[in-house]
């Protein structure tokens, strides 16, 4: 059928493994370091009160985030398959639950997490060239459309391009920390430590306040789990998955601290607090002349993020179609490009929407919410099948007390901010679920389909020169 070495066997497609460590690196560090350290850094000091408090919860997340991505990786490497949280719960629980994860982050999670960050992207590429009065929000949307067109391109064309592109913005973000980290050790060396003192003082002692200060810090640190939605182009992933978690993770939390040390030697708590832009103030005061490096370093660092974060939400619409849980043709690849390149477009539509709707900011706290409710399920998945599926070999596996431990602050982040500060989002979140539900059973137990499906189905075969997938195991 094709020419192509290691992309048929038979006459069945299926995806290579072109990702290597460092690509796997560079996916992790790319979307995981985004608009949340720029953006993060207020909401979480309101949320906490003192700057010592802020510290441990930017460190508790980096902790959480590494310990969770180890237990995924015992998920990744014990299910090769793609779709992350998808695969696992539907090894552990059957296909309902599967079917809801696949239903809510499909259709909300993960086009509202491509929205904000291209929306970020937008708005710091349109204050380079504007003059004091500001951007008007039109003219940041019309932004914010053309970047996910742009990385739609980039992930339908080639996954080498794709992967080229994160490593590419990866290495262009991590010089900008580091530009930022190097400013703020030049005020430390000059004296600048007033700000550093009394580091507990007005310390919230709200249980709801710090459940929702973790969704801030939690939603700069997102993006831990990416590489199990691509698993299977990962090469060897028993051994580079655990591997790039162990050299990501902890470089990220690094970073955050230094940067928010950064933040601290040039603006004192309430100004942060009170400044929406705290990266950008920190470059008008710290580099002079060359502070215009700051916004295009959040301009790269969003447009790296968002373009990690869609080359995986592709896959996790590809690997549910392919279950049959979403269209059936959303699981198809391009004949000669091998990238799943409807789920990506289908994704990418969702995504203008929501970007054009002018709702995305009230979404973070829903996608935090809704996100740990199945992060806690996926740790719920992995200790159930330790008893239901012990002899499924595991090349890679973690202590319970890891998975447990997670499961645990899950509950504790899902139910803390209902009790202290309940909010209507969290509404939505349960809304969609139950209307998932009702979906499910008619379209997916059921079986049932329109018969315009068939017809779609082939015009976008012959439109985009799509066909079929196979799951391949890893040799």
């Amino acid at each position: 059928m094709l020419a192509r070495k290691l992309s048929t066997k038979g006459d069945t497609l299926y995806l290579e493994r072109r990702v290597g460590l460092f690509s796997g690196v560079a996916l992790i560090v790319g979307t995981m370091i985004g608009s949340g350290i720029f953006v993060s850094p207020t909401g979480l000091l309101i949320r906490t009160g003192s700057i010592g408090l802020s510290f441990i919860i930017w460190a508790a997340c980096g902790a959480m985030s590494l310990l969770g991505a180890l237990a995924y990786a015992e998920l990744g490497t014990m299910n090769p398959s793609s779709g992350a949280e998808y695969a696992y719960l539907m090894d552990a629980f059957g296909p309902m639950p599967a079917f809801l994860f696949s239903w809510i982050s499909t259709l909300i999670l993960k086009p509202s997490q491509v929205a904000i960050i291209c929306l970020s992207f937008a708005k710091y590429a349109v204050e380079a060239f504007v003059d004091e009065c500001g951007s008007s929000d039109y003219v940041v949307k019309i932004v914010a459309v053309l970047s996910i067109l742009i990385i739609t391109y980039i992930n339908c064309y080639s996954v080498n391009l794709a992967t080229g592109v994160q490593n590419a913005f990866t290495a262009a973000k991590l010089v900008a920390v580091f530009v930022v980290v190097a400013g703020g050790v030049y005020k430390i060396i000059q004296g600048r430590t007033e700000h550093f003192r009394n580091y507990f003082e007005n310390t919230t002692t709200s249980m709801g306040d710090v459940a929702t200060a973790f969704y801030s810090g939690l939603w700069a640190y997102d993006g831990w789990n990416n590489l199990n939605y691509v698993t299977e182009e990962i090469k060897n992933p028993s051994k580079n998955i655990p591997k790039a978690i162990y050299i990501s993770i902890p470089l990220v939390t690094m970073c955050y601290l230094l940067v928010n040390v950064a933040y601290l030697t040039i603006m004192s708590p309430d100004e942060i607090v009170r400044n929406e832009a705290v990266a950008v103030t920190f470059g008008i005061r710290a580099l002079g002349s060359i502070a215009w490096v700051i916004p295009l370093s959040i301009t790269i660092s969003t447009f790296g993020s968002a373009n990690g974060t869609l080359f995986a939400a592709g896959r996790l619409c590809f690997a549910a179609s392919r279950e049959g849980h979403l269209m059936h043709v959303l699981s198809y690849i391009h004949i000669k490009k091998l990238t799943p390149m409807p789920s990506i477009i289908f994704h990418s539509i969702i995504t203008i929407v929501m970007v054009a709707s002018g709702t995305i900011n009230s979404l973070i706290d829903f996608f935090s919410f809704t996100a740990w409710i199945f992060y806690g399920s996926a740790m719920l998945a992995l200790l159930v099948m330790r008893y239901t599926r012990p002899d499924v070999p595991r090349p890679y596996k973690v202590p319970i007390i890891i998975p447990l431990t997670i499961f645990v602050i899950s509950l504790y982040l899902v139910v803390a901010p209902i009790i202290d500060k309940p909010q209507i989002e969290y509404l939505y979140s349960v809304i969609f679920m139950i209307a998932g539900m009702i979906f499910y059973v008619p379209f997916v137990r059921l079986g049932y389909k329109f018969r315009i499906i068939d017809r779609w189905t082939v015009i976008i075969q012959l439109l985009l020169q799509v066909a079929p997938t196979k799951l391949v195991l890893p040799d």
